[in-house]
């Protein structure tokens, strides 16, 4: 065992260094990809982490400690309809409006908590598939067919492919539904409404501090009224949280206010929202584990939430890196090609072929895309001769999932699992987009 070690050692020396040996350096596309790699992850680290990803590991660890197992299991698990399992699951991604990484903490606590395998994985995909912005924003850029045909689609893969996952692992599901219906009702340590409340309150924030642009020249109605005023709202939602943590969580007033008050200056003074959001993160961060109440449970959240994005957080970073390199970096108007080049990709999805639909559910399942960014990448494939089954199966896969989200979904469920789920994705969004293009 002890030669076998050490051969594994100095074979990883010696691939180390011919990799180094061998670096291409010189060559344009090698350069190229690396400069997408690090524009992507720079571009993830400032738009995506503060915004997106802190507030789920609060949200994720409000479901992992204020929300009882019984509860998660009274709706998600064995003791609950499947009618009304799926219901909930499917229709999630309306009210949380998240992406393909940040569904992940929450999909990971209620998973954890004791959700059937089925409706975990159509609360998975259904997050950041079915967000309502997104399929506003493209109805209304590429056209009320495909925003009706994402929405349909969506809804109805999520309960399909949750449904085909509790059917393959029938067996490890009939036995964890067993040893639920063992599990005594404990009742909640505080009215429902209360968790709701808190819980509500947050997701809110997260909806609104990352409320898309509204579309190039529109300067009315609903979503630009939104978009203009989102930090105004999401302060005002945060003095809805601030009487959450002093009034449900049992919070010390003063240090509540306090913190609050210290996040206001915080603001004032960077005036950059980012900032703003990252202290008062912090400051809940730092209320909740120093919180002395009799159950522990506010520190306990936030050390759930820790756990969350010690789980997650690597397996993101690895995941943006290696896209990046690959398929480019494409957001807001930048686009740097990977190794694998853009035009080779807007080639390989033109016409409505059965090869042209998979390849277009092939890249959107690598491929990360933040929240409706994937809009505006389809407009310009379309433009580039994309034809619209490829774009409604980009719409379907992509979302859904990425690199970064297929490894951490392998570290909550296995390899089998993670591979199964990642096929009925791509073969259902394929043969969508073929029914679609030949309509």
């Amino acid at each position: 065992m002890e030669v076998k070690k050490e051969l594994t050692i100095l074979l990883s020396i010696i691939t180390l260094f011919l990799v180094v040996y061998f670096l291409p350096v010189d060559s344009a596309v090698f350069t190229t990809a690396v400069a997408a790699t690090f524009d992507l992850a720079k571009w993830y680290a400032r738009e995506h982490v503060i915004l997106c990803l802190l507030p789920a590991f609060l949200i994720a660890g409000v479901i992992s400690v204020f929300v009882s197992q019984a509860s998660v299991i009274k709706y998600f698990g064995a003791k609950a309809k499947r009618w009304v399992a799926y219901l909930v699951a499917s229709v999630s991604g309306t009210i949380l409006a998240v992406c393909s990484c940040t569904i992940l903490p929450l999909f990971s606590s209620i998973h954890k908590r004791g959700a059937g395998l089925g409706p975990a994985i159509a609360f998975l995909y259904s997050g950041p598939a079915i967000n309502i912005l997104a399929i506003i924003l493209t109805a209304r850029i590429l056209g009320p067919e495909l925003g009706i045909a994402r929405f349909i689609g969506a809804v109805v893969f999520s309960v399909v492919i949750g449904l085909a996952m509790a059917f393959i692992y029938r067996k490890e599901e009939k036995a964890k539904a067993e040893e639920q219906l063992n599990f005594p009702d404990i009742p909640e340590t505080r009215p429902l409404w209360q968790t709701s409340l808190h819980f509500f309150l947050l997701v809110l924030i997260l909806v609104v501090a990352n409320w898309g642009k509204p579309a190039e020249g529109e300067t009315s109605g609903l979503w630009y009224a939104v978009w203009s005023a989102k930090w105004a709202i999401t302060g005002l939602l945060s003095l809805g949280l601030v009487y959450t943590l002093i009034a449900i969580l049992k919070m010390k007033a003063w240090k509540v206010v306090a913190g609050a008050v210290v996040t206001i200056i915080a603001g004032l003074i960077s005036k950059n929202p980012l900032i703003t959001v990252t202290a008062g993160i912090a400051t809940i961060s730092v209320l909740g584990l120093t919180d002395k109440g009799e159950n522990g449970e506010n520190k306990e959240w936030i050390l759930s939430s820790w756990g969350f994005v010690k789980q997650i957080m690597p397996l993101l970073a690895i995941g943006v890196v290696i896209a990046g390199f690959l398929l480019g970096s494409t957001h807001d108007d930048t686009s740097i090609p990977g190794v694998v080049p853009n035009h080779w990709i807007a080639w390989a999805v033109g016409g409505n072929s059965l090869l042209s639909n998979f390849l277009a559910s092939i890249v959107g399942a690598f491929m990360y895309f933040a929240t409706l960014t994937e809009v505006p990448i389809i407009q310009g494939l379309l433009a580039s001769g994309m034809g619209k089954g490829p774009a409604l199966a980009l719409l379907l896969a992509g979302p859904s999932l990425s690199l970064p989200n297929m490894l951490v979904i392998r570290g909550v469920l296995g390899t089998r699992k993670t591979i199964v789920y990642v096929l009925l994705v791509v073969v259902l969004s394929t043969f969508a987009g073929l029914l679609f293009g030949n309509i």
